[in-house]
């Protein structure tokens, strides 16, 4: 089970791994914030998950590598998100 800290911690994550994974991809993203945040969560859990492979997930000090990880994976999931997203909504 998750804790409140633990959820909070990951909503603020995705909001700066989605903010700087939207600064950092190529083109211009159409898609709302709530993406936006959705995205840098992926990119933070998948960038952990990444970091752990590879041995790097903690270290002394501030974790780098971890933290590059987080960030390239959350500009390939604004990328994706925004190549899914619909582009225009038609209205009926």
């Amino acid at each position: 089970m998750w804790s409140v800290g633990a959820i909070i911690g990951l909503l603020i994550a995705g909001i700066v791994l989605g903010v700087l994974g939207r600064l950092l991809a190529p083109g211009e993203q159409k898609i709302p914030f709530w993406l936006t945040i959705l995205a840098g969560i992926v990119g933070a859990l998948i960038g952990n998950l990444i970091a752990g492979w590879v041995g790097v997930k903690d270290t002394p000090g501030i974790d780098w590598w971890r933290h590059i990880f987080q960030i390239i994976a959350a500009v390939v999931a604004v990328t994706l998100a925004a190549s899914l997203y619909p582009k225009a909504r038609t209205h009926a």
